[in-house]
């Protein structure tokens, strides 16, 4: 029984400072705070990319969508910049997912992608998905 206990312990110290270090992990603009070199939609397996044509207002009214998801602040840059980088973080563990956008020759480009693990399941898919379709409703 003092095993299991002890075990229980140490799992529950591993987890709180796991969970620490995800919170607590610095979000460096020079890491994450990039220009965008894709021209095309494609699905991977920790993000996402998007291509749509677009002006500096759509840019803004983006700007504005992204701005109302929970748990999501800007990270770098500016709508005047026409490129501005976001951190959505999970509700539970606090995750942080990476999502640029890029205003550059008539085109957005977003690039949404995970900082820990493989695979976001899909995750940040959805949410830049759920934001283009926020876009297109407005």
């Amino acid at each position: 029984m003092v095993k299991i206990l002890t075990g229980l312990w140490i799992l529950l110290c591993v987890v709180v400072v796991a969970d620490g270090y995800v919170r607590l992990a610095p979000s460096d603009p020079k890491v994450w705070h990039k220009p965008l070199k894709f021209n095309e939609n494609k699905e991977l397996a920790g993000g996402v990319e998007r291509v749509l044509e677009g002006s500096p207002a759509d840019l803004a009214r983006l700007d504005s969508v992204i701005r109302q998801t929970p748990r999501t602040k800007v990270l770098a840059g500016s709508v005047d910049d026409a490129h501005l980088t976001y951190v959505t973080r999970s509700a539970f563990f606090g995750f942080p997912d990476y999502t640029t956008v890029e205003l550059t020759d008539g085109q957005i480009r977003i690039f949404g992608r995970l900082r820990f693990g493989r695979s976001d399941l899909g995750v940040n898919r959805k949410r830049v998905d759920g934001w283009l379709s926020a876009l297109q409703t407005r």
